[in-house]
């Protein structure tokens, strides 16, 4: 990870600060390896300059640590003995002392730290980028759907198409494409409480779509009334098939919505005048 350029004040040595002691020198182990550190340096300062990686989000050389994101940890041995978690931005080298980067105490720290920081900023690409980098498991990131179902019920129980099912992924449970296809008529974007379904006409084709997944793409009929792009063929093949048997079924046109409500007041303003 590359670190902004510091701050440097006039008369001090970019690559020293004030608190660090050059020429008091001490060795300390880091994942079992020898290093020599100078006194009053930070773990995560000792740790960079060996090509030791450990994930940080809120450091900089320019100012002094504050710990905030919480990434930094790694295991060291408390004066009483026991193998804790602290933080390398703000703990000081000392004589023979011996860090750990990779253990399974830090990695569950690690896991806890970056998810934390998700609930606050869950459509971070950076976070999840470095999370990965690191190999740490996170939550999924959102997509909006709230898993109501209601575009898959409305799908199967009324529209009947089944095009849509609710599946078990790693990143949990997702709507995905069903055992039928899409036929364009919109139904479940209409009802979805989140909007995260989409419906996208351009030019002569429709797309329906969940964060970026395709869920149907299919050409659009011209209404043959105003000319106007309105439904696509397999949703008007669908309509067709499925009042083939209704005894009030007329004969067929291509009309679009608006058409259809300016021929109903067309008809009833002519029954009105037949009727006087």
């Amino acid at each position: 990870m590359t670190d902004m350029a510091p701050i440097i004040k006039p008369g001090i040595k970019p690559d020293i600060k004030p608190d660090i002691k050059p020429d008091i020198k001490m060795e300390i182990k880091i994942n079992g390896r020898k290093i020599v550190a100078r006194e009053g340096q930070t773990i995560l300062g000792v740790a960079k300059e060996n090509g030791i990686k450990i994930p940080h989000l809120c450091f900089h050389p320019a100012l002094k640590p504050s710990g905030s994101c919480k990434l930094c940890g790694v295991e060291v041995a408390s004066p009483s003995g026991k193998q804790v978690v602290m933080l390398s931005c703000i703990l000081k080298v000392k004589k023979n002392l011996e860090i750990n980067t990779e253990s399974v105490l830090v990695s569950g720290h690690r896991e806890k730290s970056f998810n934390k920081l998700l609930q606050m900023a869950p459509d971070s690409t950076r976070i999840r980028n470095l999370a990965n980098e690191f190999g740490v498991a996170v939550t999924p990131p959102p997509n909006g759907c709230i898993r109501c179902r209601l575009c898959i019920r409305v799908c199967n129980e009324i529209v009947k198409a089944r095009a849509l099912k609710m599946v078990k992924t790693e990143e949990g449970s997702r709507v995905m494409l069903g055992e039928g296809n899409c036929i364009g008529c919109g139904t479940c974007a209409n009802l979805c409480p989140t909007h995260t379904i989409q419906v996208n006409d351009q030019e002569s084709v429709r797309t329906i779509s969940i964060k970026g997944q395709i869920i149907g793409q299919l050409p659009l009929e011209w209404c043959e009334g105003c000319g106007k792009m309105y439904a696509t063929a397999n949703f008007l093949k669908h309509v067709a098939q499925s009042t083939l048997n209704h005894p009030d079924t007329k004969e067929h046109h291509h009309l679009c919505s608006s058409c259809i409500k300016l021929m109903s007041n067309r008809a009833l303003n002519e029954g009105e005048h037949f009727r006087k």
